[in-house]
Order: C-alpha cells, then structure tokens, then sequence
C-alpha cells in the first residue's frame, strides 16, 4: 500500500478498519463486559485446573451454528459483547484449533481481546472527537484557551489508536491462528508515549475546566445535554469519553500482562510480550508522576499561602516534596500534678510531607500557625493502647527524636474513628521496601467491584477487576492494602471490594504476578 503522508496514512487506516464496527458497544460498555467477567474467573473456587470463563471445555463444544460462508467480521457482529477468536468460523471449524494445546488456545484469546477492544476503544474516540470536540455548537462555547484544556490532544489520541488498530488488523489477517500482538505494541511505544504523556498529565487543567464550564456557562450546559441525548452517543456522557485514553492505558497494560502470563518461558514472544509490558509500565509512572508533581505544586503554593510560623521558619515550595497525609487531630495533655491525672485537650493540625512534619495551630478562615516542624527521618510513631475513660479511645504516640530547636519532644493524639488512627500509623511509619508477594502466601486478597476515586493522598485508587493484598482492616469499614499489579499501596472503603475466598485463585495470582517478575529480570538483566 502507497503512503503518500501521515495525514493521509491516519485517514486511510481509519477507514478501512475492518473490526471499528464489529459490535455495537462502544468502549464503556465494552470494557465493563470485560472487567465483569474478569470479575466472575476470581469467584470460581477450588477448580483443579485454571478453567478460564469465556474458554469452552472443548474446541468442539458450539455455541452458535453459523453457515461456513459467514466472515468473521459477521461472526464478530452477532455478539453483544466481548468476542472470542476461536468462534469465528475459519478457526472453530479448523483442524489447526483442535490441535492446539490449551494453553496455546488461551494465549491467542488474550490476544484477541487486545484486537477486538482496541477496535471498540477507537469506535468511542471517533464519537469524541467528531460528534463533542468537532461540534460547531459546542466550540461557539469554549474560547481557545478552554478548547485546549477540555480536550487536550484527543485527536492525536484518536490518530495512534487508529495507526495501533491498522497494524493489528494486518497481523491478524496475515496469520488468523498464531498471529503476535506485542510486537506492534512495542513498535507504537514511542507513539503512546508522545500523546498519552500530556493528555494525562492535562488532567487537572481538564477536570477543573469541565466542572467550571458546567457550574458557570448556561450556554454549555444546554449544547451538552443535546448533545449527549444524541443516539450517536449512545446517551452517555462527555465526561466518559474523556477519560477513556487515562482508562485504556492502564487496560492495555493489564492486557499485555495477560498475554505475557501465557507465553511461553524463554520464547521470543516471551521476550516482545515483556519488553511492551514494560514500556507501558514506566509510561503510566510517568503519566503518575506527572499528575501528582502538578498536583502537589498547587498544594504547596496554596499552603504557604495559609501557613505563618511562630518558630524556626523554613521554605515550603519544592520541587521534590510532595504532600502525604493532612488532619486535624486531638492532643491529649495530662496534668500529673492532679490527684485524678486530669486530661487536658487541643486540636493540633499535621500537615506530613514525604521529608518532613508540621505541627499547627488551626486558626479561623483555614489558617494554619505552625509552632513545631521535624525532619522525616526524626518521626517516629506508636500504637498506644492506654485504656482511658470516656471519648478517649483511637490513641497513638507521636515522637519528634529532634524537632526545630533539637530537642526530642512527644504527643499523644486521638483520632475520631480507628481508621484514622490506623491510617495515621501507616503514614507516619519508616519507608517501606517493595513487598514480596511470596512472602505473604496466607494473606487475604479482594478484588475490586466498583471504581473507587482516590479523595486523598493515602487512598488508592481502584478500577473494577483489580485484585488487591489485604494488609489490614479498620473496625468501621477501610482496608489497606497493595495492588498486585503495580504495588501500589493505600486505603480506600470495604464495599468497592469483595474477598477472593478460593485459595486456589488466590495462590494462582501471586503465582502471575512472580511469572510478570520473573520475566522482567529475564529480559532486562540479560542487556
């Protein structure tokens, strides 16, 4: 095929996508088809082989009769939902399937899936450029500026997606049964990395655009709502289409890792399935990273803005630090010099950055007098289980080995509720080193039922289908715990999760998990 320009080549491939139109579903509801039934292989207990859901115990066992002339872009129609390679017809029939090993059957499906849900990714990208960003109504709205934080670079977004789909697409006609996907996403890092890096990283710009523009323009409101009443939309909302690209960047992550977790050890595919995994690895960091420096630049100019010391005066602003944990706590104050060791108290607001402490006095309008501040390193933290009268429960020590004039000072604060106290231990605790899933084979793990948006720095963020390590409860309702996928570690609330109770699955995990580990150092420590 002759390529005459970029421009020229993005349309082409756009257009003859072959799978953009296979289902109906566009990408939100696709992808929770998927993660639901990624939900349901969690739930299967005790089973003596790793029987995967959308697998049939045979090659031979129909689902639906279909005549040998259907395509398989007909067979890919009739679903409603995610479909599967080996019932297009070319392959069901084939004697090619019937000889392959299980495992061979898995790998090509996670594979497929890739295919087919980038195909119904680009389909959603097409209604959020051409029917929201493209609309002559809605840009009358926006000025320049607004235009650019509300959509970014969406439609370089859509671009690669439709350059992704078009190599794909060519690799899976050129070989229907043993066809490779990592490779091209390998060859579309770079790709990725040049329109989803500031696409994320616009985030903030994009939320608070959005909800500004939703609160303070009458006029925007109402092209919206005729617009997201559109069938082409299939009534969903603008927001949903935003933040498809921060969505499908993780799940193609998560979809090579399941392709790596079936190659075969020491192959090349091995090698491609790891080498793309990782650079959608440290591309996310980076996106990560990106969103919270922004985020914590804002903190801190806003903070310093609020704060005056009433002792040794340090700058807040840099570029390095980053806050972790903000509260008001409870001081409790004993005077030993009473018969009955009366207990005095005081609010003392923490503000605990990832290299130092500061211990405040609230004031009105949000104001904050810090009289003592600390090294990180100086911080230490205990439980405390002094049993005292009254309102006096959730207790912790607080140490400060040498605070702003060197002396070693101690506190004794109360929190509202046990995960506060909790929360605030973990916080204050010495940095951690990565955890050894091996090491914890007993321990509970859950999975994640309904998206949880982290609402501060200690929480983790969950997306449906992720399976969590539990490193501990609170007594009203909040788990800590690790994301197996990323070791992401935080709190977030009990009802967006339920436990894995089949030890079998659960041990299956960690061995996935070790499987992604092992190939990496394979890979990487042979260069």
């Amino acid at each position: 095929r002759e390529k005459k320009s970029v421009d020229t080549t993005e349309n082409f491939k756009r257009r003859h996508s072959k799978l953009i139109n296979s289902s109906r579903l566009l990408y939100q509801e696709y992808s929770d088809v998927a993660l639901n039934k990624a939900i349901q292989s969690q739930k299967r207990v005790d089973y003596p082989e790793d029987i995967e859901s959308s697998l049939p115990s045979s090659p031979r066992l129909r689902r639906k009769v279909l005549s040998p002339q259907d395509s398989y872009l007909q067979r890919l129609s009739v679903s409603s939902n995610a479909s599967l390679w080996q019932d297009i017809p070319m392959i069901r029939g084939s004697r090619i399937l019937l000889n392959m090993s299980r495992e061979e059957q898995r790998l090509q499906e996670a594979k497929f899936e890739l295919i087919i849900s980038e195909a119904s990714y680009l389909r959603s990208l097409n209604v959020a450029v051409d029917h929201f960003q493209r609309s002559a109504e809605l840009q009358a709205m926006l000025t320049n500026q607004e235009r650019q934080w509300l959509f970014s670079r969406l439609s370089d977004v859509r671009d690669v997606s439709a350059s992704f789909l078009f190599d794909l697409e060519e690799k899976f006609e050129e070989d229907m049964f043993t066809f490779r996907v990592c490779d091209v996403a390998l060859k579309h890092a770079p790709d990725f990395r040049r329109v989803y890096l500031p696409y994320v990283t616009n985030q903030t710009y994009q939320d608070q655009t959005f909800q500004r523009l939703l609160s303070g323009n009458a006029g925007f409101q109402q092209v919206l709502e005729r617009l997201e009443s559109d069938p082409v939309c299939q009534r969903l909302s603008l927001k949903s289409f935003l933040i498809l690209p921060f969505q499908r960047i993780t799940r193609l992550k998560l979809l090579l890792q399941n392709i790596l977790k079936r190659t075969r050890p020491g192959s090349v595919e091995e090698v491609q399935a790891t080498q793309a995994y990782d650079a959608l690895e440290k591309l996310i960091k980076d996106c990560n990273e990106n969103v919270q420096r922004m985020k914590s630049t804002e903190e801190l100019i806003y903070l310093s803005q609020k704060i005056e010391f009433e002792c040794k005066i340090f700058p807040l602003i840099s570029q390095s630090r980053r806050l972790v944990k903000c509260g008001e706590l409870t001081a409790l104050d004993f005077n030993n010099l009473s018969p009955k060791w009366k207990v005095t108290t005081r609010p003392i607001y923490l503000h605990l950055f990832n290299d130092c402490l500061l211990l405040s006095r609230p004031k009105e309008g949000g104001r904050f007098v810090v009289f003592d501040h600390a090294a990180f390193s100086y911080v230490r933290v205990e439980k405390c289980e002094m049993k005292l009268h009254g309102a006096n429960k959730n207790l912790f020590r607080l140490f400060l080995l040498q605070n702003n004039q060197g002396k070693r000072v101690e506190f004794l604060f109360r929190t509202e509720t046990h995960s506060e106290k909790l929360r605030w231990i973990s916080a204050l605790a010495p940095p951690r080193g990565e955890l050894d899933l091996l090491e914890c084979p007993d321990a509970p793990q859950v999975q994640c039922i309904k998206t949880y948006k982290a609402r501060e720095n200690d929480e983790l963020a969950l997306e449906k289908a992720d399976i969590i390590m539990v490193m501990q409860y609170s007594n009203d309702g909040w788990i800590e715990g690790v994301k197996l996928s990323d070791r992401e570690r935080g709190w977030f609330p009990s009802e967006h999760v339920e436990n894995i109770s089949s030890k079998h699955v659960r041990q299956k995990n960690l061995k996935e998990e070790q499987r992604v580990k092992n190939a990496k150092q394979q890979v990487f420590c042979k260069k």
